[in-house]
């Protein structure tokens, strides 16, 4: 991780999520190498000042979609709905604890843009209420 493109804020919940994920029992397995910390970051933000999410979908005990919303609910002690989906062949589980966190933005300032439009129609406000709940 490159020290200093973070605030020593984001680095310390960094290095939590690292800790969490190779010391916590987590309970459904991952089917992804890699995840975008700044996207956790995001997400887990939204969680801990009251947005709702969408649930995750999920084979048994598998994600198939949710991945950054799960682990960000974890650390923010917020549950989320599971819908049942199912794997393909193509699905390889993943050990959480050789999942990849990479510090690499993978949203543009319009895709963030759009997730929060979105986010605020799931939480039946307007994009106004729901930035100013983000600063």
């Amino acid at each position: 991780m490159h020290l200093y493109l973070f605030s020593f804020i984001d680095y310390l919940y960094y290095v939590y999520l690292l800790y969490f994920i190779r010391t916590s029992k987590i309970n459904l397995k991952a089917t992804h190498e890699k995840l975008c910390y700044p996207v956790i970051r995001r997400l887990h933000k939204k969680m801990t000042i009251g947005i709702k999410f969408p649930g995750i979908k999920v084979d048994g005990d598998v994600i198939i979609d949710g991945h950054h919303r799960y682990l960000a609910s974890l650390i923010a002690g917020v549950s989320l709905e599971v819908y049942p989906s199912y794997k393909t062949s193509a699905t390889a589980v993943a050990d959480w604890t050789a999942v990849e966190i990479v510090e690499e933005d993978w949203d543009t300032p319009a895709k963030i843009l759009f997730h929060n439009q979105m986010d605020a129609q799931f939480n039946d406000m307007t994009i106004e209420a729901f930035n100013e709940l983000l600063k």
